[in-house]
């Protein structure tokens, strides 16, 4: 059984309380929304330590077992940035390819330490650079040995950090230069007990730019071609509830030339990624014949 939700713009403003009762998969998924974009919060509220059980010679009788608390957190996997892009390589230079993944990086870097809710935040790379930005932000940093493929580092990550108490976990990647805070709070504003996923699909519907499993090693990953239906098939092979959450700014990465065509033809002017592209002639190189460049607050 799936839910598909609409992006926060398609929903009423009005506060929505939606309650999903799935039997065959056993789960509940509640998601809340109000009024104003940022004030999306986790129903839970705040992490804090759960207390013991209370004695029973003190109560008069025995207690229920209080469950541990939900831990949720965000994995960027980041492979080494000087590889990215091959994709790209029959339009752009290796110098380009570069610093174009380095400036989609910094976009999300900046997106995540915005985040609300306290979500804990690890990072899975070899790439030096990364684990001294992930170091400055107080992130928790999974080193790689080798890289194999970024599904091999997710689940070896996904491993550790559930070894860790990590109850549900979002992988996002780094190549989404539109996200926005507010879209990682919204997945997050989703409560769903285990077994549970949320999948954001790619603009094309076949890749998957955003799954978050609970627990954390509900089912492999498949990342690359068709991973979206993989993704799907493996988690209802699992029960679990499936919700297929739409979110254009999610949607758009840059893989190839037809992704970097249509970034430039969103709104840029509030990123590292437009700046970039604007001051290593990229973007006139590409943008269509009669748009005219936006002046950019990073520029």
């Amino acid at each position: 059984m799936v839910l598909i939700l609409p992006s926060l713009e398609e929903r009423p403003h009005a506060m929505l309380r939606l309650l999903r009762f799935d039997t065959m998969a056993s789960a509940a998924c509640v998601l809340i929304h109000s009024k104003k974009a940022n004030d999306i919060m986790p129903s839970d509220g705040p992490l804090t330590e759960t207390p013991g059980p209370r004695d029973s010679n003190l109560s008069g009788g025995t207690q229920p077992a209080i469950s541990p608390p939900a831990i949720r957190a965000l994995l960027l996997p980041v492979k080494d940035l000087r590889n990215a892009k091959q994709r790209l390589a029959p339009v752009l230079s290796l110098e380009e390819r570069f610093g174009l993944a380095h400036a989609m990086l910094q976009d999300t870097l900046r997106v995540i330490r915005g985040m609300q809710g306290g979500a804990k935040v690890f990072v899975v790379t070899n790439y030096a650079p990364v684990m001294e930005a992930a170091a400055s932000s107080g992130w928790e940093i999974l080193r790689e040995e080798k890289q194999i493929s970024e599904s091999d580092s997710v689940d070896s990550a996904s491993r550790l950090c559930a070894e860790r108490g990590v109850t549900a976990l979002l992988r996002l990647p780094l190549d989404l230069p539109l996200v926005q805070s507010v879209d990682i709070d919204e997945l997050f504003s989703v409560e769903c007990s285990a077994p549970s996923a949320i999948l954001v699909p790619s603009r094309d519907g076949t890749g998957t730019n955003a799954i978050l499993r609970t627990p954390p090693t509900l089912f492999p990953s498949h990342f690359g071609p068709n991973s979206f239906a993989k993704h799907q098939a493996e988690a209802k092979r699992t029960g679990a509830a499936i919700i297929v959450k739409r979110n254009a700014r999610l949607e758009l990465d840059v893989d190839d030339e037809a992704d970097l065509r249509a970034l430039l033809q969103q709104g840029l002017s509030h990123t590292i990624t437009g700046a970039w592209l604007e001051q290593s002639g990229v973007a006139a190189r590409f943008r269509p014949r009669g748009t005219a460049a936006c002046s950019n607050h990073f520029a």
